[in-house]
Order: C-alpha cells, then sequence, then structure tokens
C-alpha cells in the first residue's frame, strides 16, 4: 500500500462500467485477432460462470455465445435450474448433455467408490459423499482432509483421508472437469468458437482448479478479478438475484459443500481482503482489524496462500521443452 494509504473493507471497490468496457474491449479483440466466430460458455448457475456469459453477451451480443450445460448425477438440483435461469435472461442458445454415461464409462464412479470403501466399509454408491478440510483458523496443527459419508437414513461416518485415499478420490473425480472441457472444446471447434474459461482471481491464484480441466481455456475474462469484485460486475449487469445470492459451491460431490470447507477454509470476502493485502505487502495487523481475525489468524492464512502457490504452481506451467523452440 502506498504512503499514507489505508486498508479498508471496500479495498476492492471497482468502477463497474470501466471494467466491463476494459473486459470486453479484450474479448473482441480475441475474437477478430484468432479469427472466432463467438465463445463457448459451461454454465454451473453458479455467480462465475453466470459473469462471464453476461460478459460475453455484452462483448459480442447474444447471438454469438452459446451456454453448455453439462450436468451429472451428483449436480445439485439448482444447477440446471440456475443455468437455465441465466441463459434465459441473456437469451443466448444453450446445449444441454448430461455427462453421466461418459463418466461411469471412464470409471469416475466406480474408482471413487473404491477408494471409500477401504476406507468406510459400509459405504456404497447408494450414500452421498464429499470431502472437508478443517478450517484454518483452528490451530496450527497440520490440516488433513477428510471424507463424510451419508446413508440413505441420513446417518453420517467420517474418516481421516491417507494422502493415497485424498489422491484417489481427486483424481476420479477430476474427470467431471476434463470431460466437461472435451465437450466445451467439441462444440467450440465444430462452431469455429473460442473457450471462455470462468476463474475469478482467488481461483486462479490458488490453484483451484484442475489442470486440463476447468483450469484450460482460451480467453479468461475474470481471472484478474477477486471474487468480490465478480460479485460487483454481475450487479451492474443485471445478473439474476437468485444467483447473485447463491453461497459458492463446488458442485462436485453428492453432499452439498462449501468451496470454503473444501479449500479456502474462509468466506470469500475474508479471502479475497487477504489475498489483497499479501499482494500488496499489507500488513498482518491492518488485515486482522478490517476482516475481524486475530493476529495470528491472519499470519496462517497468508502462510497457507503462500503454500497454495508453491504446491500448485505446476498446474500454470506449459509443458517442459529439453530446448527452447523459436
Amino acid at each position: 500500500m502506498g504512503k499514507g494509504v489505508s486498508f479498508t473493507a471496500n479495498q476492492l471497490k471497482i468502477d463497474a462500467e470501466t471494467e466491463v468496457k476494459k473486459i470486453s474491449k479484450t474479448l473482441i479483440a480475441y475474437i477478430q485477432q484468432y479469427k472466432k466466430k463467438g465463445l463457448v460458455v459451461a454454465m454451473s448457475g453458479g455467480i462465475d460462470s453466470s459473469v462471464v456469459a453476461a460478459l460475453c453477451v455484452e462483448a459480442l451480443g447474444k447471438n454469438r455465445v452459446t451456454g453448455l450445460l453439462l450436468p451429472e448425477k451428483d449436480s445439485s438440483e439448482d444447477t440446471l435450474h440456475l443455468s437455465r435461469l441465466i441463459a434465459e435472461h441473456l437469451a443466448i442458445e444453450t446445449l444441454h448433455e448430461d455427462i453421466t454415461n461418459i463418466l461411469d464409462a471412464v470409471g469416475c464412479y466406480r474408482r471413487r467408490d473404491e477408494t471409500i470403501k477401504q476406507l468406510i466399509p459400509k459405504y456404497d454408491s447408494t450414500f452421498q459423499v464429499k470431502i472437508v478440510l478443517p478450517s484454518i483458523l483452528e490451530g496450527e496443527n497440520l490440516r488433513l482432509f477428510s471424507v463424510i459419508v451419508k446413508s440413505p437414513d441420513g446417518k453420517e461416518l467420517k474418516a481421516r483421508l491417507t494422502q493415497d485415499a485424498y489422491l484417489g478420490i481427486v483424481s476420479a473425480t477430476n474427470f467431471k472437469q476434463r470431460v466437461r472441457k472435451m465437450l466445451e472444446y467439441y462444440h467450440a471447434d465444430r462452431r469455429n468458437y473460442a473457450v471462455a474459461g470462468t476463474p475469478n482471481r482467488l481461483e486462479y491464484d490458488q490453484g483451484f482448479f484442475v489442470k486440463l480441466g476447468d483450469g484450460a481455456a482460451d480467453v479468461k475474462p475474470i481471472a484478474h478479478l477477486y471474487k468480490t469484485q465478480v460479485y460487483q460486475i454481475a450487479e451492474y449487469l443485471a445478473v439474476p438475484e437468485e444467483i447473485r445470492s447463491r453461497p459458492p459451491t463446488t458442485d462436485t460431490y453428492s453432499m452439498p459443500q462449501s468451496q470454503e470447507e473444501f479449500f479456502f477454509s474462509l468466506p470469500y470476502q475474508k479471502m479475497d481482503l487477504c489475498l489483497f493485502g499479501v499482494n500488496n505487502n499489507v500488513p498482518a495487523e491492518e488485515v486482522a482489524e478490517v476482516v475481524g481475525l486475530t493476529i495470528e489468524q491472519v499470519h496462517r492464512v497468508f502462510q497457507d496462500i503462500q503454500q497454495k502457490r508453491k504446491t500448485t504452481m505446476y498446474l500454470h506451467l506449459q509443458p517442459q521443452l529439453v530446448e527452447k523452440i523459436e
């Protein structure tokens, strides 16, 4: 922060109109440079994909944007409803492909379930499931993922995940993002469209995406925007309130799951301000006062941000070449 500039809760306030014009200019320039006819957006009903779709329409018009609806059997009941809501609001064409059969064919559910059953023998495919991470605010202890399953009669069981079990579950569920991306590029290729990605700055910075899955795109219109700012853009573009008021979810596991309990461990409003603090060398004392955490807790969040950057750095890398090719 510059000398004499204070850190406040409104630190991430932006001029939405100016930002939308800048993003639109970038999207138009990309389409023109690479001679594409339009943009494809995979729509989950969440705030990020809804805003990206709205930005694409703002830049190119509704007739040059296609929304893809790609649910599967673990998707939330809200997914299709909210995806259709924003598509109808924008008056764009949508294509609906349920990817459950594809995921079945590659063993996504089977591989995941076999791993879970090793830890919870009573588990079977009739159970709901999610994996969770303890809050970073709870202490200095090593934070390890656990799996929670819920039987058809409502009974929950929980088990700590070994590294092998964690990797087994995540690698299986990553099929979901990669299958969706495969279909995004199929539809983009056949129409000579480009693929618009949907990660916001928090997700992009912290590696909250699947390599060659939701991390793949031709253009990422909101990767420079903190999630707080994405909501400001959503309000400016009149994204339906039902979407703007929905808490962010992963929509990957069959049990309801927030992004907070799966990855970030803090509400996005606090994580955004902490990330801004790291990016702009704001002292932990100042951040703590604004976000309502102790100084020690903010230090833990700062350390977690840097650790995630290190461990997910490979997600951003291009393939390693033996020699540079001019």
